[in-house]
């Protein structure tokens, strides 16, 4: 049995070039996948980027903070998820409060095929390289939000 420690104390600087206030841990890298425990300090920010190949799913497990997924931009909370597809820019950023984030980065073309329900929807038929085949692009999209406070219930630990 291996444990894998993480969280303060084994954290380091991590992220894209330009990004700020994040520190992370590596909890898995294998050839499937790879997954990242990630902290952001208030105002922290990962830059907009994109991966061309790879899908990821950011998943907010404490705090809060916000979110791009191309020119879409929501906040999130704890116990949300939101998609990152391959090719699409991204990005995430906090403004007055922290937030934790595990990453769950699957490697590869087809690591998440664009038609598996709740992950994303076909994009297109455009394919990797000149007449190659490959997955179809996914377009990512947000979860619909509560938008008002008296939505939420206080015994949730909403970061109100």
């Amino acid at each position: 049995m291996e444990i894998i420690r993480f969280g303060p104390g084994y954290r380091r600087p991590d992220g894209p070039p330009g990004t700020q206030g994040v520190t992370g841990q590596v909890i898995l890298n294998d050839p499937r996948a790879q997954v990242v425990e990630l902290a952001f300090q208030r105002y922290a920010i990962i830059t907009p980027h994109s991966n061309p190949i790879n899908t990821a799913l950011f998943v907010v497990i404490s705090g809060g903070g916000f979110v791009q997924v191309g020119d879409e931009r929501a906040r999130v909370n704890h116990g949300e998820a939101v998609l990152w597809p391959p090719g699409v820019v991204h990005g995430a950023y906090t403004d007055g409060t922290e937030m934790r984030v595990v990453i769950v980065e699957l490697v590869g073309e087809g690591a998440v095929p664009a038609e598996s329900e709740g992950h994303a929807t076909p994009g297109g038929s455009e394919t990797a390289g000149s007449g190659a085949s490959g997955p179809t692009k996914a377009d990512g999209t947000l979860a619909e939000r509560k938008v008002t406070r008296e939505d939420y219930d206080s015994q949730e630990g909403e970061p109100w």
